[in-house]
């Protein structure tokens, strides 16, 4: 038997160990050639996610980097620009490799030349859109959060409108891209299907967040503001009011002693009478409701429920939303644009501006009550006459210089305490953009005899339709005029206290009380009215009892009443007048904006 001592021969070092079952140097061979790999994965990955890979092909180049040229998040006063990763390539690893792996079918849709054209890309850019809309609706928009976020917002340096969807947004659920399309590239929302934004943009509980006591701390901060600025215009309006009454009547007191001198002590007659409709009313000791009328142009009730017309359309029909809520704090810059031939997405709301004419009137209400009867007092600035140029003598109404009218919303109006008197108009009303025109009033004759129109179809109730077009949908008239109910459905709904209680005012100061149900209808019930213009102002005075009648709201203690004001100023007529938006009114109560105080 042969014995070797020889020693065993040693293994070399990267053999001598092992790791996870594998020899040291293997695991390091691997390590090595992953970060390699990994390094140039990740490189090759990145490389994708520029600017300039993205616009490397003709399709993003010509269509839609020509479209986000220009934008917000191409260039700004900060100087922080969004390239095209940061809004469609998700930051976190696994995402990121899941949108690359279903960008593989972009890059298929580019071999096969689908959008390779102006037309083959426009065919197929809503739904391209869509994808985006979608995918960004499932992540909460979390691209759009890598850069904006509610906590570090600041109401105080937005608009009025934003600061109350962004609140609105964090309360309910809603998402960025729920409201903030097309911003970097065409809007194409408007092509989309209704039912389909509907249901996209409708708010998900689990969205919802906690409002930051910082935005609620920057939200007071402004509102007290735009209160004491507020506050300090109207007060600098009336003291320069005063001063032109003071020296109008100090005017007046002159040349009547001087008539009175010539005369050798003949007394000249009273050259007004007190007013006669509410003699007992202190005025002095009732409270004032500061009104911005604004001027609206063509929207009409049908206008603001159109998501493809109108943006707040969804808070108002789907989230309960008042008007007020988004356009309380900016009606001067609404009426202004639209007074001058703007407004709307495509400045489509004043087809025929008047030259001149305002965008809001700043009036002041008050109302009072004795217990039996209701009076109200209102009282605005008037301005040098603008002739309208689309009639003769630049006056729609000659007659009437002003006429004011109220409305009272009644029972079971749809949105009628979101929108108050808007519930009345209608896109096919006179002047408005379906407006039938006297021919197709006078084919309809049934229809056109109970409603007693000649050539005009007046403001009226949706519920006293059987349909009414909302949408405009295949190139259908918005409105319903002609799609009237039975006369006893209307009745019942008479009957039922569905209708919008109106009274109207004239320059000469005569009145009407009546109410808009199937058209406006006068019921002669108990009123009493006078106008005044004196100074440069105008005061209207109306009263009716608090109990009214037929048409008549009735009103009680307790209750809040929506109500709405409109002023037909300059001689005008029909749509071209100047309205509130939806406000509270209550007897005796100081939490409604006016309150009818007893005397």
């Amino acid at each position: 038997m042969t014995q070797t001592n020889e020693a065993e021969k040693k293994k070399p070092l990267w053999r001598r160990y092992v790791l996870w079952g594998m020899p040291i140097g293997g695991v390091l061979v691997a390590f090595v050639a992953g970060i390699i790999f990994w390094g140039g994965f990740n490189t090759a990955m990145e490389a994708t996610n520029t600017k300039q890979f993205c616009i490397s092909c003709h399709e993003m180049n010509d269509y839609v980097y020509e479209e986000y040229k220009g934008t917000i998040h191409d260039v700004n006063r900060s100087g922080v620009g969004a390239v095209c990763s940061d809004c469609h390539v998700p930051k976190d690893w696994t995402h990121k490799i899941i949108r690359k792996i279903k960008a593989s079918k972009e890059v298929w849709g580019k071999l096969t030349g689908k959008i390779s054209t102006p037309e083959k890309f426009d065919k197929h850019r809503l739904q391209l859109a869509m994808n985006e809309w979608e995918r960004m609706k499932k992540t909460d928009s979390v691209e759009c959060r890598n850069c904006h976020h509610f906590d570090s917002m600041l109401p105080e340096f937005q608009k009025p409108r934003a600061r109350a969807q962004h609140l609105n947004a964090m309360k309910a659920g809603q998402t960025c891209i729920d409201c903030h399309k097309g911003i970097a590239h065409s809007d194409l929302r408007d092509r989309a299907d209704e039912e389909y934004l509907e249901a996209l943009e409708a708010p998900n509980p689990k969205f919802m967040r906690d409002v930051p006591q910082a935005y609620l701390e920057s939200l007071a901060k402004i509102e007290a503001i735009e209160a004491e600025e507020a506050a300090a215009t109207k007060a600098a309006a009336k003291a320069q009011q005063e001063a032109l009454q003071a020296q109008i009547a100090s005017a007046v007191e002159a040349a009547v002693a001087e008539e009175q001198a010539k005369a050798a002590g003949t007394a000249p007659a009273a050259a007004s009478a007190a007013g006669t409709v509410a003699p007992n009313v202190d005025w002095a000791a009732v409270p004032e409701a500061d009104m911005t009328l604004f001027y609206p142009g063509q929207a009409s009730f049908e206008f603001v429920q159109n998501g493809k017309q109108h943006g707040g359309a969804r808070p108002l029909t789907k989230g309960g939303d008042a008007c007020t809520t988004c356009h309380a704090a900016e009606l001067d810059a609404i009426g202004t644009k639209i007074a001058a031939g703007g407004g709307g997405k495509e400045d489509e709301l004043e087809p025929t501006p008047i030259p001149g004419k305002r965008g809001t009137i700043a009036a002041t209400v008050q109302a009072a009550h004795d217990g039996e009867n209701l009076y109200v007092r209102m009282q605005w600035p008037d301005t040098p006459h603008s002739p309208a140029p689309f009639v003769d003598g630049g006056k729609m109404d000659p007659d009437n210089q002003i006429k004011v009218a109220m409305m009272i919303t009644g029972n079971g109006i749809e949105m009628g305490e979101q929108a108050g008197c808007w519930a009345t108009c209608h896109a096919d009303n006179t002047y408005m953009p379906f407006d039938p025109g006297a021919e197709a009033i006078a084919a309809n004759g049934d229809v056109a005899a109970r409603l007693q129109a000649e050539g005009t179809i007046t403001k009226y109730l949706t519920e006293s339709r059987t349909k009414v077009e909302v949408k405009g949908r295949r190139g259908k008239a918005q409105g319903g005029w002609d799609q009237l109910k039975s006369e006893d459905e209307i009745a019942q709904y008479l009957a039922d206290g569905t209708f919008m209680d109106l009274m109207r005012v004239y320059a000469d100061g005569s009145g009407e009380n009546g109410y808009l149900l199937e058209n406006r209808v006068n019921n002669e019930g108990a009123f009493a009215s006078e106008a005044t213009l004196s100074a440069g102002m105008w005061t209207i005075v109306f009263s009716r009892p608090l109990a009214g009648g037929v048409g008549d709201v009735a009103l009680e203690a307790g209750k809040t009443y929506t109500v709405g004001f409109a002023i037909h100023d300059d001689f005008a007529d029909a749509r071209f007048h100047h309205v509130t938006l939806n406000t509270t009114m209550a007897l005796d109560s100081a939490d409604a904006q006016i309150n009818v105080t007893g005397q």
